[in-house]
């Protein structure tokens, strides 16, 4: 069984799976359709992704508009801090941001929702990220806000990141144009 957690942002969930450890080592499910209907998340999963990177890197925050994923992240090897923040125009919780760290030693999951920015910075010396999506990527749908927004207000652990050069020219959320966000 997993034990399903709902955020202060609804539609952002933390997932503990049951983790089984004896002398061999260990199992775990990472995924549970049967775990994740009985909390009413119905998903269906159609992309797996796998990134590393080393200590400092930040990735996002990204969100697509036309072709929203929902995501599951877990981390294989190292450590991350892994945020989620609710860009939904109408929402309650708009421009309100969810994080925790997400580690191969802690196991925990992260499930963001269609309509949420995702991003991470590695704090181990590298890190194996995966993430199941609920849509294939689209690179011309692609839009984010930058990392450091000072509206949004991650307290990152990190405060002079590695970043992509797109990743730098990211505006606030305060600039975006309406139209160019998701609805709630």
């Amino acid at each position: 069984m997993m034990k399903v957690t709902l955020t202060d942002l609804p539609g952002v969930y933390v997932i503990e799976p049951d983790v089984h450890v004896d002398e061999r080592g260990y199992l775990f499910e990472s995924f549970n359709t049967n775990s994740f209907k009985s909390q009413n998340i119905s998903v269906e999963f159609v992309q797996d992704n796998q990134v590393f990177s080393k200590k400092g890197v930040t990735r996002g925050l990204h969100y697509q508009l036309n072709y929203p994923q929902g995501k599951l992240i877990s981390v294989s090897d190292g450590e991350i801090y892994d945020v989620a923040v609710d860009i939904r125009v109408g929402s309650p919780t708009f421009g309100k941001y969810f994080g925790l760290n997400l580690s191969s030693a802690n196991f925990k999951m992260f499930f963001v929702s269609k309509g949420f920015a995702h991003g991470y910075q590695v704090l181990s010396k590298t890190a194996k990220v995966q993430y199941k999506c609920t849509n294939v990527y689209h690179a011309e749908d692609e839009k984010g806000i930058v990392w450091n927004d000072k509206d949004v207000d991650v307290e990152w652990p990190i405060n002079n990141p590695i970043l992509s050069e797109k990743d730098k020219k990211l505006p606030t959320l305060k600039t975006i144009d309406r139209r160019y966000l998701p609805r709630f």
